[in-house]
């Protein structure tokens, strides 16, 4: 993913792509970050546009 879309990957309602808006609410990444939160962990993303993302969670 973009950098200016990784940096807003886990705010509510934030969709990076415009073509898939009707495909989701921008709700899942702040869910579960919150959840990790919770559980006393951390998420963290790692992309390069040309291979892909990894997401690190850590409990």
């Amino acid at each position: 993913m973009r950098t200016e879309v990784q940096s807003h990957i886990f705010e509510r309602f934030y969709q990076g792509d415009a073509s898939r808006s009707a495909s989701g609410n921008g709700l899942g990444s702040p869910t579960v970050r919150r959840i990790v939160e919770l559980c006393g962990g951390t998420i963290e993303v790692e992309s390069d546009v040309r291979v892909g993302s990894c997401f690190v969670v850590t409990l």
